[in-house]
């Protein structure tokens, strides 16, 4: 499965009419383009703001959910999130809403180190973010779901795989089967849904930020949980979190490892079409899993 394609044309000239007719203030600042993910097109405005329009129709209803919810669940976070600080409606031909967001310097997870202390502050992310969600906050039909949800999805990536010579080994399909017969007896929390190394920016070995709030949902916080074998690469690390977080209950740590291995086929065969660095966290996300598989926590 490669990167979906853009569902409309976005340049720097057009972003630079949709500033100047909406954010006139802004329009003299210079404008850089930094990166086109599955979702978003990113731009740097200046040097503190970036600009994030959606380049298919489905990223449109998730950017508005940021726009929504962030300004609520930033106060409570102990680290930084892209609580929009200007918006945008269609116009010039750009059919959605779009975002003004702050400028966060760092590198992805996936190119930086975390150091030790970190865990700590994931931990801390994690039990501030995972509260009670309105009834009215977003659902997500990929992400917070129950994982029984997801099995054809597994069973196609999986077939993907070993088609492509990379079989999933047994100790991750017993994780996945382990994870699907855990219980569902945690209530739901808000989650960020998509908490994988490159929405976690690092700067000289601090989580500087958690980027990339579109699928933020209320639902299963074990899908975030899984971000423990997505993000640390230490052994003693990916302990402490799951220490820290005591009160966890073992089975959402059982859901959360299914989580991971789901991501973690994903990542790899996705990356595998046309982006070796999603490529190396799936695999680095297997890895792991399979270096704690003889724990039970």
């Amino acid at each position: 499965m490669v990167t979906p394609p853009a569902e409309v044309a976005i340049d720097a000239a057009l972003v630079r009419r949709l500033i100047a007719t909406q954010h006139p203030e802004l329009a003299a600042c210079p404008l850089t383009p930094v990166a086109a993910g599955w979702d978003n097109e990113i731009y740097r405005l200046g040097d503190d703001l970036v600009v994030r329009l959606p380049r298919r129709a489905l990223a449109a209803t998730l950017v508005a959910h940021e726009q929504r919810w962030l300004p609520v669940l930033a106060p409570r976070l102990p680290i930084e999130i892209p609580v929009p600080v200007r918006t945008g409606h269609p116009e010039h031909g750009y059919p959605w809403p779009w975002s003004i967001t702050p400028w966060f310097e760092g590198m992805t997870a996936d190119l930086a180190e975390l150091a030790a202390g970190e865990a700590q502050r994931l931990a801390a992310f994690l039990r501030a973010l995972h509260a009670p969600a309105p009834e009215d906050a977003p659902r997500n039909p990929y992400r917070g779901v129950p994982l029984a949800e997801r099995v054809t999805v597994y069973e196609q990536r999986r077939a993907s795989l070993a088609a492509r010579g990379e079989p999933v080994e047994g100790d991750i399909h017993a994780i996945w089967v382990d994870a699907l017969a855990a219980p569902a007896d945690t209530d739901p929390t808000w989650i960020h849904g998509d908490l994988h190394p490159r929405n976690v920016l690092v700067r000289s070995g601090r989580i500087a930020a958690i980027i990339d709030w579109g699928d933020v949902a209320r639902g299963d916080r074990a899908t975030d949980l899984a971000a423990v074998w997505l993000v640390l690469a230490d052994t003693a690390a990916r302990r402490r979190v799951i220490a820290d977080l005591g009160d966890v209950p073992l089975s959402a740590w059982r859901r959360a490892r299914g989580w991971a291995a789901l991501q973690a086929l994903i990542l790899l065969d996705a990356g595998l079409a046309d982006d070796p660095r999603m490529a190396a966290i799936g695999r680095a996300t297997l890895t792991r899993l399979g270096a704690d598989s003889g724990h039970q926590d």
